[in-house]
């Protein structure tokens, strides 16, 4: 009886080991390589052509994905690599997508390297019926002088905002998008550019002190 109770105590000191298994790549998890397609846009198309290599590098060599261009429909096509994560697809989809839309690469980029980053987009008429010279001078006053106003709303809420025609794009985390688009919505529907300025300059003061 002692032999066994000094057996049973030997066992229970010993450490349990364990098991550490590796990621499961993109293939293995699903059971089926996965393709995305993403056009690239008529007015992205010589910014593309021209920056090509360093749009197309972190795609392979960081998130591990196969990259191919259609050059006659100019359509990408991606798919994981053998070493791809599972969420480095939908992350590359992003990337380009956010390229596309008009974003400059090295800002695009960050949704490869930050989990918490989105793009929110909406029209100018949804917040309020402008047409013609009226919807001109919408897009003026969310630009500013010399793109100033639009510079403001960018540095004081930490997001990227792309005016195109009628259509706004932000980029950047959940609560960020949501100051810089209340600030958009605002000169839209009229308010002063000051009362503006002064509305970001307290939302910069409060996230700093967040921070």
């Amino acid at each position: 009886m002692e032999k066994d109770s000094s057996e049973t105590k030997d066992q229970t000191d010993q450490t349990t080991v364990v098991p550490q298994f590796k990621p499961l790549t993109a293939s293995e998890a699903t059971g089926f390589v996965d393709e995305r397609r993403i056009r690239v846009v008529r007015n992205r198309m010589t910014p593309f052509k021209a920056h090509f290599v360093d749009i197309v590098r972190p795609l392979v060599e960081e998130m591990k994905l196969r990259f191919k261009l259609d050059d006659r429909k100019m359509i990408i096509h991606l798919r994981p690599g053998p070493t791809a994560e599972i969420a480095s697809l939908q992350k590359g989809v992003d990337y380009l997508n956010a390229y596309m839309l008009g974003f400059e690469q090295r800002d695009a980029i960050a949704l490869l390297q930050l989990d918490d980053l989105f793009i929110d987009s909406f029209e100018i008429q949804d917040v309020k019926g402008l047409h013609g010279d009226h919807l001109s001078r919408g897009v003026g006053r969310i630009a500013g002088k010399d793109g100033s106003m639009k510079f403001a709303i960018e540095n004081a809420t930490k997001t990227r905002v792309v005016l195109a025609d009628n259509k706004v794009h932000i980029l950047g985390s959940y609560q960020n998008i949501a100051y810089a688009k209340r600030a958009i919505c605002d000169l839209i529907l009229g308010s002063p550019p000051s009362k503006v300025y002064g509305h970001l300059h307290k939302v910069a003061h409060n996230m700093a002190n967040n921070f």
